[in-house]
């Protein structure tokens, strides 16, 4: 936020493992385009789109994005769109 305070949700789970839940996502199907409403794990669903939506804002130099240089890096490695 303006103060520099990150919030972090409690349900939420650390952005790597996430990220490797997608790899393995990736591994299984041939790609990384994870449906935001995907049965087997909801909570990647989630995650895919908020990356989308983060990476969105991040091109729009909009600070409340938690998107990064070396996150774009990690994502686009597993051909996420």
């Amino acid at each position: 936020n303006k103060v520099g305070f990150e919030w972090e949700r409690n349900n939420s789970q650390p952005w790597n493992i996430s990220h490797e839940e997608l790899v393995n996502f990736e591994k299984e199907s041939g790609h990384a385009r994870v449906p935001q409403n995907f049965p087997p794990n909801l909570s990647l669903g989630i995650w895919v789109n908020h990356q989308r939506q983060g990476y969105k804002k991040y091109l729009e130099d909009d600070l409340s994005s938690n998107m990064t240089a070396d996150r774009i890096q990690l994502l686009n490695k597993v051909g996420f769109e």
